[in-house]
């Protein structure tokens, strides 16, 4: 008698040492994708017992004020009534619940749908959000009605393509395993292969060692995103931590338990994520056709869409709370906090009007 087949599940780790194993080294960006598959794909990151906080968790005056930039877009519009709102990686669903709540408030009261494959995190946000429409990727997102659009900490997770200079060529950085007996631990090196297309002229002449990344998998949904509003109308509003390219360096990082961590130990139970590049984000929108706002720091986008009223509206309403809420428009708004690291940008349908809280673009 045959003895019955044990299935035995293999840990991330072990996948990717069989992967290396097989075909050798892998890609940054293929690390970078099967760790932050895996990792949003088992729990829920956000909060004190998570691995770190996002802007709306902080306070419900930035998804309010979200919200009431969408509504003020869509007015001055022509307030056309099948509207629908997308948020793409929209965490626990916190931001869109205030965001709804202060469109509501202005008499927009959209069809939700939350971009994200996280088995998790969907059921906390249908939870909260009980009408909302889950897609895989943006491909399935409604094809008629303006799309009002909100990606919070949404490129920034996704996988990047890194190169480094070695004498006078460009290579692939890959991601091998480099001691058996440290089954967890991964590493960064020189790939051999020559890579020659797609390096801006910024970067020809950079030095040894240099790190180049390219965003190739936040450019292509960019660029789908921006033509989906180009067709159909609608406005979409970015929120992350990055800069205006192209530069050059290594931004990859891991967040777990509220402190850095080592990318390459444990893939999959830390949050990685690299640096946006606002700039390729601009081009691929305006690619489309849309118009597309100058990038400005966080805290002054809050503070020009009213945050600092709002925070004292909060305060006189629930005095036991003015502390609270000063904390979070200080987190929100100061440049030695969220104010200049985080940065906005908005892009527009070439008819709609202009979108408050990027005044001069």
């Amino acid at each position: 008698m045959r003895a019955a087949r044990v299935s035995v599940e293999l840990t991330l780790s072990e996948r990717l040492a069989r992967q290396i194993a097989a075909g050798g080294p892998i890609s940054v960006a293929h690390y970078m994708a099967e760790a932050n598959q895996h990792y949003y794909g088992t729990r829920d990151p956000l909060g004190a017992a998570g691995d770190f906080t996002t802007a709306p968790e902080i306070s419900q005056m930035f998804g309010e004020l979200i919200g009431l930039c969408l509504a003020d877009i869509w007015m001055r519009s022509g307030g056309r009534p099948e509207a629908h709102y997308v948020e793409l990686g929209p965490g626990r669903g916190t931001l869109a619940s205030d965001a709804l709540r202060s469109m509501a408030s202005a008499g927009l009261r959209p069809r939700v749908h939350f971009v994200e494959t996280s088995p998790s995190l969907r059921e906390r946000q249908s939870a909260l959000i009980p009408n909302v429409s889950h897609h895989d990727a943006v491909s399935s997102l409604p094809e008629r009605g303006p799309l009002l659009v909100v990606a919070n900490e949404f490129f920034d997770a996704l996988p990047v393509r890194q190169l480094i200079r070695v004498g006078n060529e460009w290579r692939e950085r890959v991601v091998v395993r480099p001691d058996p007996d440290e089954p967890d631990r991964f590493a960064p090196m020189a790939g051999y292969r020559r890579v020659e297309s797609g390096i801006p002229a910024m970067a020809a002449d950079a030095p040894e060692g240099t790190i180049l990344e390219m965003p190739l998998a936040g450019s292509a949904i960019a660029l789908e995103l921006a033509h989906r509003i180009a067709k159909q109308g609608g406005a979409a509003i970015i929120v992350d931590y990055g800069y205006e390219g192209p530069a050059t360096g290594d931004t990859l990082q891991a967040v777990r338990a509220h402190r850095y961590a080592d990318p390459f130990l444990e893939p999959g139970e830390s949050d990685l994520t690299t640096h946006v590049d606002f700039t390729m984000i601009g081009n691929m929108a305006r690619q489309a056709g849309l118009r597309v706002t100058q990038t400005v720091g966080q805290g002054a986008f809050l503070r020009q869409l009213g945050i600092d009223a709002r925070a004292d509206q909060l305060s006189r309403t629930t005095p036991a709370r003015a502390e609270e809420v000063e904390a979070a428009r200080h987190r929100l708004t100061a440049d030695d906090a969220m104010g200049t690291l985080f940065k906005a940008m908005a892009w527009v349908h070439p008819d709609w009007a202009d979108p408050a809280g990027f005044e001069g673009s």
